[in-house]
């Protein structure tokens, strides 16, 4: 016979445990903002915070701030979150940094997204227009060879010196800024990509393929070559930062793009090539401008700036002959051009003016090889 179940009294006052509120550490401590509604936890630059700043400041952690008990991760050798000594370059504040450009994930997509519809309706309009039917077969040779190696160029410092280095500076302001120079490279190679698929394509003859044994054999590109290749192999990622946007990019990035192909592109029939190469200009541009912006606020810091400024002078007696003997290298492309329009010394003249500029904001002292 079954043994009948009880069953429990419905009438019956039940108890749950209640739960016992205690003033753990962080709850229980007054804060400087601890009755602010505005959750302004840094110092804006100006008076009122920006978007960027918001979605940008204190994104990457900071034990000098937050994180009292130290980095919570590390690396298998003992360095823990993102060491300082990353760069030879120092700073009271890295915080204190902010990009002029005002980056952030929204401006990224927007401003490249039309940047991509510009060159697309260019070169869908080209096309309609036959534009290319009239491009000389010197002019043709000198795109085909020359603007297809600068593809490489571009694609390898993208690829290999900023998506490198986007991760290393100490705070989230500076990798968020190296991030957008990296998008920019990479999505200029792409441009030029396209532009030469376009051509080849277009039925005028175009090699599209020949940039390849120009950019590995011809002898006119090789200190280029050679250039780009031992930047991306610097660990330090503020001098990788220094030696490619401020004296790269300037005697032979600015040499070849703004100083060549965009001053004889309209003189040889060609008004589609320098539409492109203009974005990459208005890139370089954007680059430059978080790169002075940085480097200012590192050689005026009250405690390091002089041993800043002596370490970027370094740099740039390391660099600069490097990028000299580039820049010289390609001195005979300027007479392939039926038009030639500007002769070298003066398109050379031209870019290290540009790096005087530089090197006069940064307090730094003109090289004699500049005067050469």
């Amino acid at each position: 016979m079954a043994t009948p179940v009880k069953r429990p009294d419905h009438d019956a006052v039940r108890s749950f445990p209640k739960p016992e509120f205690t003033d753990a550490e962080a709850g229980a401590l007054d804060f400087p903002s601890s009755t602010s509604r505005s959750y302004n936890y840094f110092e804006p630059a100006k008076l009122r915070a920006t978007t960027y700043e918001d979605v940008t400041f204190d994104v990457q952690p900071d034990p000098a701030r937050y994180l009292t008990q130290g980095w919570i991760y590390g690396f298998a050798d003992g360095e823990g979150g993102y060491p300082q000594d990353w760069t030879a370059l120092k700073s009271n504040d890295w915080h204190q940094f902010r990009d002029p450009n005002q980056e952030w994930e929204q401006t990224i997509y927007r401003n490249n997204a039309n940047v991509v519809r510009q060159i697309q309706q260019n070169l869908a309009n080209a096309k309609l227009a036959g534009a290319y039917a009239g491009w000389s077969p010197g002019w043709m040779h000198f795109v085909e060879r020359n603007l297809g190696a600068w593809m490489h160029a571009e694609n390898g410092i993208g690829l290999h010196v900023f998506v490198a280095c986007q991760r290393s500076a100490p705070t989230n302001m500076i990798n968020n800024a190296m991030a957008v120079n990296s998008a920019h490279k990479l999505r200029f190679a792409q441009d030029l990509a396209l532009y030469n698929l376009d051509l080849s394509e277009a039925g005028i003859g175009f090699d599209g393929s020949v940039h390849r044994s120009v950019w590995h054999e011809d002898p006119l590109w090789q200190g280029v070559r050679e250039n780009a290749e031992r930047l991306t192999a610097i660990g330090d990622w503020g001098q990788a930062l220094f030696a490619t946007n401020v004296v790269y990019e300037t005697l032979v990035g600015g040499l070849f793009r703004s100083h060549l192909v965009m001053q004889i592109s309209a003189r040889n029939g060609d008004y589609v090539t320098p539409s492109l190469v203009g974005t990459g200009e208005n890139d370089y541009a954007r680059d430059l401008a978080y790169t002075r912006s940085l480097l200012t606020l590192l050689v005026r810091d009250a405690e390091h700036g002089a041993a800043n400024r002596a370490q970027l002078q370094e740099w740039l007696g390391e660099w600069l002959p490097v990028s000299l003997h580039a820049a010289h290298e390609l001195q005979p492309i300027w007479s392939h051009p039926a038009e030639r329009v500007v002769p070298f010394a003066d398109s050379l003249a031209a870019a290290k003016d540009d790096l005087r500029e530089v090197l006069s904001d940064l307090g730094l002292e003109e090289p004699k090889e500049l005067a050469e």
